[in-house]
Parts: C-alpha cells; structure tokens; sequence
C-alpha cells in the first residue's frame, strides 16, 4: 500500500513540475475529444417532440380558473359576454361542428334568452339544415317552454325540408294532439300519408283515429294502406280489425279481396292459417277445411310444415281423425322406446321423443320424457360430449317457461344444469345467458344481474360480457356498463371489437374525449387480436368527429409499426374523400409510400401501391401528374431461381416474374441490356 501511494505522489510531483517550467508565451489548444461512435442515436428526438412536449407540461401546470359567485347585474352581464365571446371563438374556429351550436343555444335557454337561442338555431341549420337531431332540439325548446306558435311553424320547416323523417311526423301530430288540436294532427298526418311513409307511419295514423272512436276514418285510412303497401301483411291487419271490432262479413270480405289482389303472393301459410282461424273462431269449420286443403294443394309441402301442423290440430278438434292419429302416435312413441333401449345416449331419438309428446301436449308425458333424457349423463367430462346432451336441458328449460307457462319449474331446470356441468373444466355460455333472459323476462332484474356476475366468475366469454352489457345498456345504465367494460378488457385485453363497441358507446353517450382516450389505450397494447379493424375503427371514430388532423396522426402513428401497403393505400384515399379533397397531400403521401417500399425492397406490394396511384391521377388529376405517375411503372423480367428440399438440396428452378423500377439503383444498365436482347432476339426472328 505504500509503495501504491508513493508512487502516485511522485507521478503529482511530476506534473507539477511540468506546469512551473512550462512557456507562459506558447499558445496552448484544447485537447481534441476523441469521438468514438458517429452513428445517428437509436431514438431521434424531433423538434416537434419537444415543443409538444413542452406544451403538456404548460397545459398540465395551468391552474382550474377560480370559482366565483355573482351578486349583482354588472357581473352576471360581464360572465354572460365571457361565455358568449368563448362559444362564439369556438363557432368560428370550426363553423361545421354543430355541437357547439347546440351547446351555445342551450346555455342561451338556460339564460332565458330565447331570442338568442332562436337565432343561434337557425345559424346552424344555416350551416347543415339536413342534420335531424338539430331540428328536433330545436322543436323541444320551443315546446318545453310552450311556444307553441313557434314549434308549429318549426315542425313545418323540418317535414318540408326532411319529409322522409317519420320521427318530425309524429312528433308534430303528438303535440298537436298533446294540446287538443285534433283536427290540426289529423292534418298532420294526412300530409304523411301523402309521402307514402312505411306501414308503421299507417298504424300510427290507423291508432291516433281509433282513439277517438273513428271508425269509418279508419277503414277509409286501412283502404289506402292496403294500396299504398299490397302485402300479405298489410291484408292480415286490416282483416285483423275488422274482425276485432265485430264486423265479420266485412273482415271476411277483405281476406277474400286479398287472395284476388294478390294473387300468388297470397299463397303462403301465414296468410292462410290467419284466414282459417278466423272461419273458425266465428264457427265455420266447413270454410275453414276448405281453405286448409286449398292453400295445402296450392303450397309446397315444405313452406308449409307450420299450414300442415295446424291442419291436423284443425281436424283433431273438428273430425274424426283422433282414433288413427293416436295409433301413429303409439306407433312412433313405440319406435322410439325401442331405439332408446339399444342407445340410452342417442340423444337425438331423446329429441325427437319429446318433439312428440309436445305436440301431444300432455305435460306429464313431457315431464317424464324429459327426466328420463337428462338422466343420462356423459360420461366423460368432455366438452365435445356435453355438445348436444346440454340442448335437450335448453329444451326442457323453454318448454317449462313457453308451453307450460310454469316460471317456478322453469327455474328449477336452469339450477339443475347449472349445479350439473363441471365448471372447473369447462362451460356453457349458453345457459348462463338463458337463465338470465329467463330472469330478465321474470322482471327480477336482480337476480338476472347475478347470474350473469356468477357466469362470468365461471365462465368469462366474449358473448356473456356483450349479454351483460346489452342488457344494463337497454336499461340505461351506462356507468354499469362502462365497468363490466372494464372487467372485460381487463380479462381479454387483445379483443379488438371490445374496445371498439366501448369507444362507440361513449361516442353515443356524447363522451368524445372518453372515447378518443379508449382507442389510444386500444392501439397501445402489445397483443390485439384484429389490429386492422381497430386502427379502421379509430380513424372513422376521428372522421365522424371532423378531427381530419388527428385522423391523419393515427395513420402516421400506424405507418410507424407498419409499413403496409394498404396502410399507405388506405392514408391516401383517406386525403382523396374528404368533403374538401386535398389532393396534394395524398399525391405526396403515394411518393411517401413508393419511397418507403422501395427502401425495404418490397416490388409486388410497390407495384400495387403505383396501380393505385395511376387510378388516383386518372380520376383526380390532370395529364402531368399522370404522366409523371407512369414514368415510375416498372419493367416486367421473367427470372428463374433454384427450388430447395427441406435438407437443403436443389430440385429443380422455378419461373417467376421480377419488376425492375426505374429509381433502382443499378437498375439502368439492367434495362439497357434487357432492351438489345429484346432487339437482337426481335431482328433474328424477323431474318428467319
């Protein structure tokens, strides 16, 4: 150690030495640094980066502005101009968002100025008078605070300008018939009725006369119904009720017009079942039996399963076919018992079986059928076994709750398969769902909620989380939604639809920030199962906003982990159809796309990249820049290379087409000497 420490104080000394002698005259240089990498960083770090970066910062740093409480007129008028000056910035920095029109012209109600509200709903119809939500606001202003004067001759404007939009229709003939004008909405929907709107627009009109004991109107409205729409169904309602309000010659008068009017058309079951059973109901089995062998001599047997099965129910109650037809039944009942001895697991005899005895309608022999099915288990706890065994559960479980009309049995089948499949090995979706539409149709929403949350700790599917949350979306229950969303992403993070249709749920809910944030989580995981169908989703979600710049930095953002040449494809046609195409920008985007291709050497995708391009310039441009496209079109060289074996060895050569591009580098003389063996081989053809 000493000697270490002598010898580093000697080598100090030195130095020091050094110094003292050295010329306080002579010009001393740094000494040079030696530079040992001179490659560009793996990371470049942009100028925009930088300042984007030192914007957030701002933005983040930048305090909420204080909460204030007005007291006098002076104020309320100073916070009134603040907020107007905003809205109004906001209206000129993009004129076509009609979102800010609307917010300002509520806040303008909210202010009681209706003047102003007024004024700023007629600017943005100014600006898209075709847009239908900003019409029917503008109707529910007025009619929220009882202008009434005012929302008529709105509803006016909207089906004068829109007539194809049945819900102005039925709102205006609502608030007429809301505020006791009858007649006025009659009027209403006369003018409707003049555009020949869909057969709900008629039921509409068919109900408004009905509830006012308008009986002649509205045989006369069902007349010109059956004209406007000559279908079988607008027929079967007009003949419905007639025979609903005790007109029975009449209802049977308009069947008859219907097979004349129709003609063919008429000849299907639903029709002609409809018409039998009214013969039957008013006591005509005669009439009845012969529409029934008519329309099955007229119908091909296999459109007509459901004709032919009421038929048989027909003639069970009316003829005398009971005794034969409980032979065929014991006969087949028989067959059955027979096939089920030779293979108890043979579930479809089981299905056909109690197909059987349903159609016998003896609960009991159901009941029993069913038990004995389901007693036979499979015997290994095999998905692929459980297939078709667990189908004669559904059955038994739909006819408890449909035929039977029994909910507690039904109930008592759906907690029997649930106890019975082995969850920790596998699972039915199914069934979960089943139980809780049953549930749900029960009206005990509270125990459909935890079924559901009990299949999902069981069984985490795909169509079990969208059962869910189609059903609490129904109830409008959106924050329930948004968590089983949650949930969802949290078990199957790489499911690109379900990131998709939460991003459309909050876009619907008006949360376009929400949404916007929900995609970019999307596109930054590292798995994802349709990666193309959510870069499409959230370019169209940044289209329908009107947010063009930040459509077009998520294609940039998608050109940085793909360098595709559908992406590139896609970015240009994107520049192309917007409502102010900027053909610029997709010409420079194609030039982009063939750079970057033909950097990685990718000639069939470049090839096709140029294709599009030429088709662009043809549709869009003039003849310079087509000209300048078809310069790029490579030359088409039929190249032979060797075929391997899986060990390496030749087998042979194999032909394929190679494309030289005039930029290529080296690609010239290639061309030049392809061009005088295409010249030498032309001119010694042309000698022999």
């Amino acid at each position: 150690i000493n000697a270490e420490y002598g010898e580093r104080f000697s080598g100090a000394m030195q130095g020091a030495a050094k110094y003292r002698d050295r010329d306080p005259n002579q010009a001393h240089l740094p000494r040079p640094t030696a530079v040992k990498n001179k490659a560009p960083a793996p990371k470049q770090i942009s100028v925009e980066q930088i300042l984007r970066e030192a914007n957030e910062v701002q933005i983040e740093d930048v305090a909420p502005p204080p909460k204030r409480k007005i007291v006098d007129q002076e104020e309320l008028d100073e916070y009134r101009l603040a907020k107007r000056k905003e809205f109004e910035d906001a209206i000129r920095r993009t004129r076509t968002a009609l979102q800010y029109y609307v917010k300002y012209a509520q806040w303008e109600e909210s202010q009681r100025d209706f003047r102003r509200a007024r004024s700023i709903f007629e600017r943005a119809i100014a600006v898209d008078h075709r847009n239908v939500s900003l019409w029917l606001k503008y109707a529910e202003m007025e009619m929220k605070h009882k202008f009434i004067n005012s929302a008529r001759n709105i509803w006016d404007r909207a089906v004068t300008i829109l007539p194809r939009v049945d819900q102005y229709w039925y709102k205006y003939a609502y608030m007429e018939e809301i505020i006791g004008n009858v007649a006025g909405a009659r009027q209403v929907f006369e003018r409707w009725m003049d555009w020949k709107p869909d057969p709900s627009a008629w039921s509409m009109y068919i109900k408004f006369e009905m509830r006012y004991n308008e009986l002649d109107r509205c045989r006369s409205i069902f007349e010109r119904f059956v004209h406007c729409h000559p279908e079988s169904r607008t027929w079967l309602k007009y003949a419905k009720w007639e025979g609903k309000n005790g007109a029975k010659d009449k209802a049977r008068s308009v069947y008859e017009r219907a097979v004349e009017a129709l003609g063919d058309e008429a000849l299907n079951e639903t029709f002609f079942v409809a018409f039998a059973f009214f013969e039957e109901r008013v006591h005509e089995p005669e009439r009845a039996r012969a529409l029934y062998k008519y329309a099955l001599d007229n119908i091909p047997r296999d459109k007509a399963q459901e004709l032919y099965k009421n038929y048989v129910a027909f003639e069970k109650q009316h003829g005398d076919k009971k005794g034969i037809e409980d032979v065929v039944v014991g006969k087949r009942r028989f067959h059955y018992e027979e096939l089920i001895k030779d293979n108890p697991r043979n579930y479809d005899v089981w299905f056909d079986y109690a197909r059987l005895e349903e159609a016998e309608a003896n609960k009991e022999k159901v009941r029993e059928v069913y038990e004995r099915a389901i007693a036979n288990v499979p015997p290994l706890d095999n998905k692929r076994f459980w297939r078709r065994y667990i189908y004669l559960w559904v059955n038994y479980a739909l006819y408890a709750e449909m035929d039977a009309e029994d909910p507690a049995w039904a109930r008592q089948v759906y907690e029997a398969v649930i106890k019975l499949i082995p969850h920790k090995k596998f699972s039915f979706g199914k069934i979960w769902i089943m139980f809780a539409n049953f549930e749900v149709r029960q009206k005990d929403l509270k125990a459909a909620r935890k079924i559901l949350g009990h299949a999902l700790g069981h069984c985490p599917k795909p169509k079990i989380f969208t059962e869910y949350i189609e059903l609490e979306s129904q109830l409008c229950e959106f924050d329930r939604c948004r968590t089983l969303y949650g949930k969802y992403l949290e078990v199957d993070p790489s499911n690109c639809t379900a990131w998709i249709e939460f991003a459309k749920l909050e876009q619907s809910l008006g949360e376009v920030d929400r949404a916007r944030a929900i995609l970019e989580a999307a596109v930054r995981q590292p798995v994802l199962n349709m990666p193309e169908l959510l870069w499409r989703a959230f370019v169209d979600f940044e289209t329908e906003e009107e947010e063009y710049d930040r459509a077009r930095a998520v294609y940039r953002e998608l050109l940085k982990r793909t360098k595709h040449v559908k992406v590139w494809m896609s970015f240009a046609q994107f520049e192309s159809t917007l409502t102010t195409p900027d053909l610029g920008r997709a010409r420079a985007i194609y030039k982009e796309g063939m750079d970057k291709l033909g950097e990685t050497e990718q000639k069939e995708e470049r090839l096709m990249l140029l294709e599009d391009w030429i088709a662009f310039e043809r549709e869009h441009g003039d003849a310079g820049a087509l000209a300048e496209a078809e310069k790029m079109e490579p030359k088409r060289i039929l190249r032979k290379r060797p075929l391997r074996t899986a060990d390496g060895l030749e087998a042979g050569t194999e032909e394929y087409y190679d494309y030289i591009f005039p930029d290529e580098k080296g690609s010239a003389p290639n061309l030049k000497l392809l061009e005088m063996a295409q010249a030498w081989k032309k001119q010694k053809l042309t000698q022999e």
